[in-house]
């Protein structure tokens, strides 16, 4: 097998052994990346190319020079005896939300194009403390804003492994196509409403939202304050949990980052599922979309494919001990998306006010006469259309005259849907869960073009996702076959608080459980 195709695990594995240099794991992922990324997307990228709907796009900036660098100190410390870290040697894409000293850090938006950052944000500082070589910036959605990367300002934007012709999801739509497309094992995302799932449901990836505070936010340009979470994306959940190992814990740069221990993932990762209690909930086989008109919830329920998968889970986990724990009522899911459309609004309008082409960033090259006519014009032109939608309607919701009406009651809906998880993980309750299992996505990856434009269906993409941001819970999707399209599915285990650890060891075994099932041979079409 090449380099490029092995797991971090077993890539450090090998460094260790001497088998292999960190200079030629890099060596062998550019040369993947040579061959299937394509060009990088750009502000101005001219006309699309036929080769171009094939390739996948996934970077923003290539650092190949520092990822050298990176790898060249990896060896010296291996040849010198020096203990080069848990992560030593393996290559790994950095969503660009996140600041990295003196590189771009875009955040896929025009109005920061032109920013380079003075400092890195936690989470990769210690990827790369734990000997991690960084190989580039990938694309997302602008600002996160949106389900299917194509909001992005630099385009060709990614495109999904699996399918060239589908999207690889929203806003972590670079990381996990990315890693999907074998050209890295590991990949830093964000997650504010499902955009580490949702997309690593669509590209058949490991992707895992941690717990609210478990990972500094320290250097990630901020969407929603309140939901956002960086965590792990990778090939599979040991990867994951070694990821998370190293990212996770507390900082002091970040006051909301937890100061807690973090458990030795990893370690704890082959425990199995022997005894635990895992709910299957009625609330996530199927999808309530509003009537505009009536504000009646119309229900619809999953395709059976993604109930089907769901239920083939339950039932492996069951052969292996676990105690499956069905109608578990989580009523409030239905109501995540719309509290979604108003607290994540309020808290980006509030957020996009730093940038006003006067401190960092893009800056009207047109005549102004005073500041207002400044900020207004580079605004306009910095800023894509989802930005603009989301100050606009986060400062209507946040008005004093309207703020009871929908801020305060979307805040009371956020804690329903807390209160929902609290019943189902609380101990002494009557559900007693360890986790919940359900489909991550009510679709495989849909079409370029077929819901973008359309930002409540782009939003519904998340309804099965964004519960966990609002509660604050930990989340991770696994890959768990095919639909009858050939697009992966995903399927989800949610968590109490801080029980990482809990949820990673049951997708683990899970993993374990269908490892040598067909469907997990197939790789990305013409990306063998």
């Amino acid at each position: 097998m090449e380099l490029y195709a092995q797991s971090a695990y077993e890539l450090t594995r090998l460094l260790h052994s001497r088998q292999v240099s960190a200079l030629e794991i890099l060596e062998s992922v550019l040369k993947r990346i040579e061959a299937v990324d394509g060009r990088p997307g750009t502000l101005d990228p001219g006309e699309f190319t036929e080769e171009d709907r094939r390739k996948v796009h996934a970077f923003i900036t290539l650092t190949a020079e520092r990822a050298r660098a990176q790898a060249q100190e990896v060896d010296r410390k291996l040849a010198a005896g020096e203990d080069p870290g848990l992560l030593a040697g393996v290559p790994f894409t950095v969503k660009d939300i996140f600041c990295v000293q003196g590189t771009p850090s875009t955040a896929g938006s025009r109005i920061l194009a032109n920013f380079v950052a003075p400092y890195t944000a936690t989470p990769v500082a210690r990827m790369e403390a734990a000997g991690g070589v960084m190989v580039g910036k990938v694309n997302l959605d602008e600002f996160t804003y949106g389900s299917s990367n194509e909001s992005s300002a630099f385009q060709p934007c990614p495109r999904n492994p699996w399918n060239p012709d589908r999207v690889p999801g929203g806003s972590s739509g670079g990381s996990t196509a990315s890693v999907a497309a074998r050209e890295v094992p590991l990949s830093l995302g964000s997650d504010t409403a499902g955009s580490i799932r949702q997309p690593a449901a669509f590209c058949g990836v490991v992707g895992m939202k941690p717990t609210y505070g478990r990972v500094s936010r320290y250097g990630m340009i901020a969407f929603g304050s309140s939901l956002d979470c960086p965590g792990p994306i990778a090939r599979d959940v040991r990867d994951a949990a070694l990821m998370l190992q190293v990212i996770a814990g507390q900082d002091h740069h970040d006051s909301t980052a937890a100061a807690l221990e973090v458990p030795q993932y990893v370690a704890l990762l082959e425990g199995g599922v022997k005894g635990m209690r895992i709910g299957l909930s009625p609330d996530y086989f199927r999808i309530a979309i509003p009537d505009i008109q009536t504000g009646e919830y119309a229900l619809q329920p999953l395709p059976e494919a993604f109930s089907a998968a769901v239920h083939r889970a339950a039932a492996a986990l069951a052969d292996m001990g676990a105690e499956i724990i069905e109608n578990v009522p989580m009523p409030n899911t239905r109501y995540g998306i719309p509290a979604y459309f108003v607290i994540s609004r309020v808290e980006a309008a509030s957020n996009l006010h730093r940038f006003d082409g006067v401190k960092y960033g893009y800056r009207t090259s047109q005549p102004v006469q005073d500041l207002r006519s400044l900020y207004r014009k580079s605004r306009a032109e910095g800023f894509g259309l989802q930005p603009k939608l989301r100050i606009l309607m986060g400062m209507y919701v946040s008005a004093a005259q309207y703020s009871e009406q929908y801020y305060r009651r979307a805040l009371q809906v956020r804690s329903l849907i807390r209160r929902d998880f609290e019943q189902a993980f609380d101990p002494q309750g009557e559900y007693r869960l360890d986790a919940l299992l359900t489909p991550t996505t009510p679709t495989t990856a849909f079409g370029f073009g077929e819901v973008y434009g359309d930002t409540v269906l782009m939003q519904y993409a998340d309804q099965l996702t964004v519960p966990a941001n609002h509660a604050g819970v930990p989340g991770i999707s696994i890959p768990a076959g095919f639909a009858s399209d050939g697009m992966p599915i995903g399927i989800q285990f949610l968590g109490a608080d801080f029980t990482e650890e809990k949820i990673l060891r049951i997708a683990r075994a899970y993993e374990i459980a269908t490892q040598s099932e067909e469907w997990r041979k197939a790789c990305p079409q013409e990306r063998q």
